[in-house]
């Protein structure tokens, strides 16, 4: 059974890599890098700012900051030490049939996805502290990170479970990390 799922996952990666095209390399390419998202971090950080007091932003940005070390840190502890399932790029059985868009594979092992788990957790952490006000804003946040998790199946550096998996724990990393934010905005309210 479990060989099964692992042969329909590389069978999926093939089929959703091969519809990748010169054409639209660029495009995913600029998608999936981190850095070009910058300025959409500070739009929602300045979202955050016009929401709240200043004690409560500034706690805001260490929560976040503490969900995406959290995140990051378990991605890579399953990435190297629990899982230490091979990326795509360096599976001998399909490594000549895939498309590679990135110059680099990355790191040996992928599973799961640390762009999937850390989009997923911003997109659900944000569209909980925003949704009051701005009622569209999870949609979009929600198919951002999804993107976001299909940037990197078309880049080829990820398999379909590793990035499902990776969106399921940040979601629920998001959703723990409100809750936190919940019970210290509760506290020093109160003080």
């Amino acid at each position: 059974m479990f060989e099964e799922l692992v042969q329909l996952d590389i069978d999926l990666f093939v089929y959703l890599n091969g519809l990748g095209t010169d054409s639209w390399d660029a495009f995913w390419m600029f998608y999936t890098t981190k850095f070009n998202w910058i300025p959409f971090y500070g739009l929602l950080l300045y979202l955050f700012y016009k929401r709240l007091t200043i004690k409560m932003f500034l706690i805001t940005i260490l929560v976040i900051v503490l969900m995406i070390t959290f995140t990051d840190q378990i991605t890579n502890l399953f990435k190297r030490v629990l899982v230490m399932r091979s990326r795509p790029c360096y599976n001998p059985d399909i490594e000549n049939i895939i498309r590679l868009v990135k110059n680099s594979c990355g790191g040996k092992h992928g599973y799961f996805s640390g762009h999937a788990s850390n989009s997923m957790a911003v997109a659900i952490f944000t569209s909980l502290m925003l949704r009051s006000k701005y009622k569209y804003l999870p949609y979009i946040l929600v198919v951002w990170a999804m993107a976001m998790g299909y940037s990197r199946i078309y880049v080829g550096v990820h398999y379909p479970l590793d990035v499902l998996s990776g969106m399921l724990f940040g979601a629920i990393s998001g959703f723990l990390f409100y809750k936190l934010f919940s019970y210290l905005q509760y506290r020093f309210e109160r003080s």
